[in-house]
């Protein structure tokens, strides 16, 4: 079995599973990175103590997605020469597994998709993403699904019921263990803690991300502005890691860099990611995984999208969508922090994603022909 990934919120979700299969006596596992990103997956793979059996090292400075996807096809086909895989496991929606699946299809190898059936409905919203997870589930003929939602996608699509299974989100899994080495070890959280003293300790956190393709240009100037707004209107802190990518550093700098309170950090390995969520009051993304990871710890979170693949936490009520509209963000996330009643209502709201029980589910199907599934 040859699991395949290549950046770090795959690397994430998909070594609980890596080591799930490991335990089993019956399991000949086999894990290739494809480096799609570089050293932000060498410090999961190091965090979780698991390295690649292959490394096809594909990153290269100002990549372009026709180079990632032509790069992961003809490194993965000699991969799986060699490893002569009985079947590929992929993950969720990047250019990584979209390749991975189209190789392992050309050489008639079955693939496995685990966070199958996720779907905003818009090709172009988050982009590419939204497609690479459709063609992916085209490729599939396994599919671990997190949510009965996401199962629901998958059957209008005329996937085989017998071929789906609900197991929860393996990113609850990866969260849970971090938040535990770091709740078992007073040293571990102090040199956390020194890391960022720079926080004062009676302001409240907003933790922000935020890096998405399509909010590029006015969209991106106009969550900058919401950001710097409520930063000068509420007694907080902002922790912004910003993404490398010049389209973020250039509109950041110029609206963020210079406002009082707000702090610009370089991207951030997991553990201090995870740690800062922990002491967060509200967080404010456009990312895919912290919709799942935040609610787990009762943060309120507001998507800077218009649409989302992961609608189960709206409808609990943990999750908020506000686009990039200077006026929505800044009402939205100013009434929770102003209001104690309505951050609780979010903060307290059913999270659907998961119970840390998702790698050994999938394991258990792989191996045993297990039936059990996550109930939210």
């Amino acid at each position: 079995m040859l699991l395949v990934f290549g950046t770090r919120p795959e690397a994430i979700k998909m070594l609980p599973v890596a080591q799930a299969l490991m335990r089993k006596s019956n399991a000949d596992v086999r894990i290739c990175v494809t480096a799609q990103h570089r050293q932000m997956l060498d410090q999961v793979l190091d965090l979780f103590d698991v390295w690649p059996d292959y490394d096809l090292d594909i990153m290269k400075q100002g990549q372009g997605l026709e180079h990632v996807t032509t790069a992961v096809l003809q490194g993965l086909g000699d991969v799986l020469d060699d490893a002569k895989p009985d079947r590929v496991l992929v993950h969720g929606d990047t250019t990584t597994t979209m390749a991975a699946s189209l190789a392992a299809f050309y050489r008639k190898v079955p693939v496995a998709h685990v966070e199958a059936g996720l779907r905003s409905g818009d090709p172009a919203q988050p982009w590419p993403e939204e497609m690479n997870r459709r063609v992916t589930d085209v490729i599939a003929d396994r599919f671990f699904a997190p949510t009965t939602r996401a199962r629901d996608n998958l059957l209008k699509e005329n996937a085989s019921p017998a071929a789906i299974h609900v197991t929860g989100n393996t990113v609850i899994d990866a969260l849970l263990a971090v938040v535990d080495r770091i709740d078992r070890s007073p040293d571990l959280k102090e040199t956390l803690a020194a890391q960022f003293a720079f926080l004062a300790p009676d302001r409240p956190i907003l933790l922000v991300t935020g890096h998405r393709r399509e909010n590029f240009g006015k969209p991106f100037d106009s969550l900058c502005s919401a950001i710097r707004d409520l930063a000068r209107a509420h007694q907080i802190q902002v922790v912004y890691p910003v993404h490398l990518n010049p389209n973020v550093q250039s509109a950041v700098r110029r609206f963020l860099g210079d406002v009082p309170h707000v702090h610009l950090v370089p991207p951030l390995d997991y553990l201090p990611f995870v740690y800062l969520m922990m002491r967060a009051h509200v967080v404010l993304t456009d990312s895919g995984g912290i919709q799942e990871e935040a609610p787990s710890l009762g943060k309120p979170v507001f998507v800077m999208r218009n649409v989302t693949e992961r609608p189960e936490a709206v409808e609990a009520g943990t999750v908020k969508l506000v686009g990039t509209d200077r006026d929505r963000i800044f009402t939205a996330v100013g009434e929770v922090i102003e209001d104690a009643d309505a951050h609780a209502r979010m903060s307290q709201a059913h999270n659907p994603y998961g119970d840390g029980q998702a790698a050994r589910r999938i394991a258990d199907i792989l191996t045993i022909g297990s039936t059990d599934e996550f109930s939210p």
